[in-house]
């Protein structure tokens, strides 16, 4: 299977997996990037089961409202049930990194309202040790330079992605050539440098289930 029908079959699995839970007050969580956008046009069929999304991204609540799926704002919402969204590399705790389509922050946000997280990705995003994929951090633009100081002295080597904006309006550092052997506590100790919005590790609230695609199916993994 290519990467892009992995990419579909765990946006149908996901489905598959909600489906039987979702009731006519359900608001469901929706991530960002290819794979998430998978599990949307694959949601789209059964948006009549459900009443609605909050959106981690504006290009999701425009994908979304697209389908004619309702967008609410997660202040508005009511509670979440499930938060569907991919990731850039996953452990075997299923602690993640994300981030790579800069919407680390409210996918963030959404994932600590969510009663379950399904992380839906291909078996190419799985390893050993997270850190391969560079670890994004969201920053306030002035504090850009002093937060990349403060993570040289972490060990890593932070390149700011330049021409990006996040949806809030902020910057991204990816972080280079970490050790990330202990991803709640690094999480913690980067999200307390002074200018850092959050970074893209997932480790204090990982994914409760992992849909992963593989040459043989979807196998569905949880946490060791």
């Amino acid at each position: 299977m290519t990467q892009d029908e992995l990419k579909r079959a765990v946006g149908q699995a996901a489905v598959d997996y909600i489906k039987p839970h979702l009731e006519e007050n359900s608001i469901i969580g929706v991530g960002t990037g290819s794979t998430a956008n998978c599990f949307i046009d694959a949601l789209a069929e059964h948006k009549q089961m459900f009443d609605g999304a909050v959106a981690s991204s504006d290009a999701t609540a425009e994908r979304l409202k697209q389908h004619g799926i309702p967008v609410y704002d997660l202040n508005g919402a009511g509670p979440i049930a499930f938060y569907v969204d991919g990731a850039d590399e996953t452990n075997d705790k299923l602690q993640l990194i994300k981030g790579g389509g800069a919407a680390l922050t409210r996918e963030k946000i959404v994932a600590a309202c969510a009663d379950q997280f399904i992380c839906i990705a291909d078996d190419s995003k799985w390893v050993n040790m997270l850190g391969t994929f560079p670890l994004p951090i969201e920053v306030i633009p002035m504090a850009r330079s002093y937060v990349a100081r403060e993570i040289v002295k972490l060990g890593g080597d932070p390149v700011y992605r330049q021409g990006v904006l996040t949806d809030n309006g902020n910057v991204i550092l990816d972080v280079h050539n970490l050790n990330i052997e202990s991803a709640i506590a690094l999480e913690e100790r980067i999200n307390n440098i002074v200018g850092v919005v959050t970074n893209g590790l997932f480790a204090a609230r990982p994914a409760d289930v992992l849909l992963m695609g593989t040459a043989d199916g979807v196998k569905e993994i949880t946490a060791k």
